[in-house]
């Protein structure tokens, strides 16, 4: 039988503090609000009782936050989409901020099963002033358990609404894409660290926040498989290519550590429960 399970999160910030309010049908549960940073920060985990998604499954979460609110949502542990005969297992989830308000999106990793038929979809819709730092990390099958990525596809959607628009399917029949140089070149995790906002980014802000990520990058094994970017006014991109979850997390987790003091002048602290 198909799961279909919806949440939707509410930050706002009440006298001086953020605040978490949460609404759910099936499934999908936000755990305690923690403050481990204080008050002006409001962290969640984003929990799925079931453990993974199978063809049918359909996940849907909305987020929104309030002017002057900051939230932080990640995940206990990784997202697994498992074999399907045929129907899709789908994720959805939708973000929308309102002027100054702040949201870090830091899921931990999704694994795609061989046999999947996965989406995994990401909207974001940000008033001016409004910004948000968060990830996608997707790993393909499991090298080190022997379980290739040897059938089925991924879609994968990452959407700025009017500034950013990423989307793209990966077939596990397609050797091109996978193993070719101008591909995956056979690596099977890809990390993608982002920055958007709503309005333009000031030049001299946009290029601290390249320098310090490609800093990072240039200190990290990975760094001939990484690169930083701004493919537009209001977006920075960082892309990792690693053939384990494990170093691309790591340094997506580098370059968080990296921008947060230069984006908000918050200290480099992660989450509880994240594994160092």
């Amino acid at each position: 039988m198909a799961w279909h399970a919806s949440l939707r999160l509410d930050y706002a910030l009440e006298g001086g503090r953020s605040v978490a309010r949460f609404a759910h049908d099936g499934p999908l549960r936000i755990l305690q609000s923690l403050w481990p940073e204080g008050a002006s920060v409001c962290h969640n985990v984003l929990v799925h009782p079931p453990g993974g998604l199978v063809g049918g499954d359909t996940l849907e979460v909305t987020v929104s936050g309030a002017a002057g609110s900051h939230g932080l949502v990640t995940t206990p542990g990784a997202s697994r989409f498992y074999r399907s005969d045929g129907a899709a297992a789908v994720q959805t989830v939708a973000v929308r901020l309102a002027a100054g308000a702040r949201l870090e999106w830091l899921p931990l990793e999704a694994l795609y099963y061989s046999g999947c038929m996965a989406e995994n979809r990401l909207h974001m819709q940000l008033a001016p002033g409004a910004e948000l730092l968060g990830w996608d990390i997707s790993a393909l099958g499991l090298p080190q358990a022997q379980l290739p990525f040897a059938r089925g596809s991924l879609l994968q959607h990452l959407e700025l609404q009017g500034a950013w628009l990423e989307r793209g399917r990966i077939a596990a029949d397609d050797h091109r894409l996978l193993d070719g140089p101008l591909g995956l070149a056979g690596h099977r995790c890809m990390a993608t660290v982002f920055f958007v906002a709503g309005s333009d980014l000031a030049r001299p802000r946009r290029e601290a926040l390249l320098d310090s990520a490609r800093a990072v990058i240039d200190a990290h094994p990975l760094a001939a498989t990484a690169g930083a970017t701004a493919p537009g006014p209001r977006v920075l991109v960082v892309r990792v290519l690693a053939p384990l979850v494990e170093p691309a997390l790591q340094l997506a987790k580098a370059i968080r550590r990296a921008w947060r003091p230069l984006l908000w002048d918050l200290p480099p602290s992660e989450p509880r429960g994240w594994i160092a």
